[in-house]
């Protein structure tokens, strides 16, 4: 099931993300070199919400856009999650998203 076996890797990166850092789907699926696109890596960390051990709230778009936030139990979960970790939030957007980015290396 090539499926499970991508969202697994997809994991195994969110996982590495460091508390008070962010990365995008992006960057993420770039990092696969899987030719597997962003799409797909948002579709993995939906899929990633009933298990508390995926920070899938460190996984924001390339602007810096909360957008996964509608997948989170309560209306701001996730930017409460991002603000315990000192992440900045305003608007469904991260500030200072540069300081904040984490770069995931490449998987082979």
């Amino acid at each position: 099931m090539m499926e499970a076996n991508f969202f697994e890797r997809v994991y195994v990166i969110a996982r590495q993300i460091p508390e008070g850092k962010v990365t995008s789907y992006g960057a993420i699926a770039k990092a696969l070199g899987t030719g597997r696109s962003a799409r797909m890596v948002g579709w993995a960390m939906n899929a990633s919400h009933n298990r508390e051990d995926i920070p899938a709230h460190r996984v924001v778009n390339r602007k810096g856009l909360l957008s996964g936030k509608h997948h989170f139990a309560g209306t701001n979960l996730m930017q409460q999650l991002l603000e315990n970790e000192g992440v900045k939030v305003v608007n469904n957007q991260i500030i200072d998203f540069e300081k904040h980015f984490w770069y995931p290396e490449i998987q082979e």
